[in-house]
């Protein structure tokens, strides 16, 4: 039998974490509902946890630990060197970042307010309501009025109630305004894109983040009546992408000065692998210890949330694979980036909806959604590539 040229044949992924990650989500949903049961006051123990500042929690310690090894790894990978070629990739790159900083950000907000705030509203319950942490450094009485929410007293703490669907909403909006710099070298990889490119946007795209992201968030977020105060948004930031990034970056250049890169591929990154699984799993499943009554009181909510999520994606992914075409690209540059923007850095987007707003928030449940429906949608776009590849013109 000849050598078979399918991309199932030639480029798999590697992991069993990466190629089962939506049965991992969904086993932590069952383990987190029923550690919710058994357990009802552990989540919240961990969650209280916290550097405290003017009596607000602000930084959940066992859930930033969790979520910084969820980070690290992501970071340490990534050369930044590799950064100062991304002049001689052009088009591509300015590809990248118009559609994941110019227009990704608006189109979720769009479809997520559609779908969250008028379709399936009547779904979601237009009584239902969430309680999410009081913005950092904001001190207001119980009863005042904070964008679309209230101030109100909840087990001796202040927190403000806004609508249910207000608080999915802001999840999304999280994770519109954070585009992949993890996973997308998996969906790359899978649809034989280039890979040294793909690395490249992966870099400037983390670069990116640390100016972009609190921007764009601060200010949607305040559009979307949820308004956080800039020093909470640069907060998450600094303790979520660039204490990561900076570790990973020193860590990785001693590493490989000591012990050269191959031992570094080989062995460090190998060794990272579980610690991050681990710290991943273990968010989620205390994320849904929280929302276990909600989840069973309306098991669709998955469904409502997941509904604007998978359009944007598609959309996003359409929109970038459109406009490579009509720039001339070649197919594998064209692949990485369309998947870049149509992928989301969920990651960041948990640990900011988690410092933000709380581990037991509707924001976070709606991040976490998004790490559901990832693999299925990725790997069905991965599928349309391949199938289009001869769209695009070849380099010799």
């Amino acid at each position: 039998m000849g050598k078979s040229t399918t991309l199932s044949d030639e480029r798999k992924m590697q992991s069993i974490f990466e190629r089962y990650l939506t049965a991992w989500v969904g086993l932590c949903i069952v383990a987190g509902i029923a550690l919710g049961k058994l357990a009802p006051g552990l989540a919240a123990t961990l969650d209280s946890m916290a550097i405290y500042v003017k009596g607000a929690p602000v930084v959940s310690l066992p859930i930033a630990l969790c979520l910084f090894f969820m980070m690290y790894p992501i970071m340490v990978k990534i050369d930044f060197g590799a950064v100062v070629k991304a002049g001689k990739s052009g088009k591509p790159v300015f590809l990248t970042l118009f559609i994941n900083w110019a227009v990704k950000p608006f189109t979720m907000y769009g479809i997520a307010y559609l779908f969250l705030g008028i379709l399936l509203r009547n779904f979601i319950g237009t009584e239902a309501m969430d309680l999410i942490k009081m913005p950092f450094g904001l001190d207001l009485p119980v009863g005042a009025s904070h964008g679309a929410g209230t101030v109100v007293v909840h087990e001796g703490a202040k927190m403000l109630q806004v609508p249910l669907w207000r608080s999915y909403f802001a999840g999304a909006i999280l994770l519109g305004i954070a585009p992949c710099t993890a996973m997308v070298l998996v969906w790359g990889y899978l649809a034989k894109g280039n890979d040294g490119l793909t690395l490249v946007m992966v870099a400037i795209n983390s670069l990116a983040m640390l100016l972009l992201y609190g921007v764009l968030g601060g200010f949607l977020l305040g559009v979307g009546r949820l308004p956080v105060p800039w020093q909470a948004l640069l907060l998450s930031i600094g303790v979520y992408v660039a204490l990561p990034l900076v570790a990973g970056y020193f860590s990785r250049r001693w590493v490989i000065s000591s012990k050269g890169e191959q031992w570094f591929k080989e062995k460090f990154l190998n060794v990272l692998t579980p610690i991050t699984i681990i710290a991943l799993l273990t968010t989620l499943v205390l994320l849904f210890s929280f929302k276990g009554e909600v989840i069973l009181s309306n098991p669709l909510t998955i469904v409502w949330i997941a509904i604007p999520l998978f359009i944007q994606t598609v959309l996003i992914f359409s929109l970038g694979y459109g406009l490579a075409r009509l720039l001339r690209l070649s197919y594998e540059d064209a692949a990485p980036a369309a998947m870049i923007g149509a992928s989301n850095h969920f990651e960041v987007a948990i640990a900011t909806a988690t410092m933000l707003f709380g581990l037991s928030s509707g924001a976070a449940l709606a991040t976490v959604v998004g790490v559901l429906i990832e693999v299925p949608v990725m790997l069905l776009l991965v599928k349309v590539c391949a199938s289009t590849k001869h769209w695009f013109n070849h380099p010799a």
